[in-house]
C-alpha cells in the first residue's frame, strides 16, 4: 500500500469513452462516438481544453478502438506517416511538437484528407492562438472544434460517489467536498485518489472518512517534500 500511496497517478487506467464524464460535453461526446465508428461526415476534429479536462482520456478511448494510431508529442516520426489499415489518426498535445514533428504534422493532416480517413488532434488552446507554425495551425480550424468543458464541483461529486458505489465503497459526507477543495481537481487525479482511499481503507480496516482522508494526503505530501 506504501507504493500506491506514495505514487498517486503513477498507474494510469485504461480508458474509454463510455467512462469520460460527460457533463456539459453532451455534443462533442456523441461526435466522439461517431468518429469511433467512422460514421461522422466531418474527418477531422480538434479538441482543446485545460490539463486534466480529459483531452488525453477521449484520445485514448479512441485508440482503443481497430484502426486507430494514438500518437503523442513525443512519438517517433514513423508514427506520423499514413499507413494501410489505420482510419483514425490521435494527436495529442499538439501545442508540444517540435518543429519537426509539426511539419509531420502537417504532412500527416493532408494525406488524412487525400485518403478519407480521421484525425482527431488535441490542444490546450483554441486554435487561433495555438504555439505552432502557421501552416498547421491554420488545419486546426477547418475542421470541427470543441472546446473540453470541465465537470462542475456538483458533477464531479455526483461522478466520484456513483464510482464508489461500483467499488461497493461507502464514503462519509465530508470527503469528497474535502478532497476537492485539498487536492487536484481533474477526474483523473480524483479517480487515482479514490482508488487509493479504496486499498488504504482496507489495509488500515478503517472506514473511509475525513481523518483518513487527511491521512493519506499528509503521507502524500512527505513523500513529495523528502523528494524536493
Amino acid at each position: 500500500m506504501k507504493q500506491l500511496v506514495l505514487d498517486l497517478g503513477a498507474a494510469e487506467p485504461a480508458q474509454s469513452l463510455d467512462t469520460f464524464q460527460i457533463g456539459a460535453n453532451a455534443e462533442m461526446a456523441h461526435l466522439m462516438h461517431q468518429f469511433a465508428q467512422r460514421a461522422s461526415r466531418e474527418h477531422f476534429c480538434y479538441l482543446w481544453g485545460e490539463t486534466g479536462a480529459g483531452k488525453t482520456h477521449i484520445l485514448q478511448g479512441l485508440a482503443a478502438t481497430r484502426g486507430s494510431r494514438y500518437i503523442p508529442a513525443d512519438a517517433d516520426p514513423d508514427a506520423f506517416v499514413h499507413a494501410p489499415g489505420v482510419t483514425l489518426y490521435l494527436v495529442d498535445d499538439i501545442d508540444q511538437l517540435t518543429p519537426e514533428r509539426q511539419i509531420d504534422a502537417f504532412a500527416l493532416y493532408n494525406q488524412v484528407r487525400e485518403h478519407g480517413t480521421y484525425m482527431v488532434c488535441a490542444g490546450p488552446l483554441p486554435p487561433a492562438v495555438l504555439p505552432v507554425r502557421e501552416d498547421l495551425r491554420t488545419r486546426m480550424g477547418w475542421g470541427l472544434v470543441y472546446q473540453i468543458h470541465d465537470l462542475s464541483d456538483d458533477e464531479k461529486i455526483a461522478a466520484l460517489t456513483q464510482a464508489a458505489e461500483a467499488r461497493g465503497l461507502t464514503l462519509s459526507a465530508s470527503v469528497l467536498p474535502y478532497l476537492l477543495s485539498h487536492f487536484k481537481r481533474d477526474m483523473r487525479s480524483l479517480s487515482t485518489m479514490l482508488d487509493a482511499l479504496d486499498h488504504y481503507s482496507l489495509e488500515t480496516q478503517r472506514p473511509v472518512t475525513l481523518p483518513l482522508l487527511r491521512d493519506l494526503l499528509h503521507q502524500g505530501n512527505q513523500h513529495t517534500e523528502s523528494k524536493e
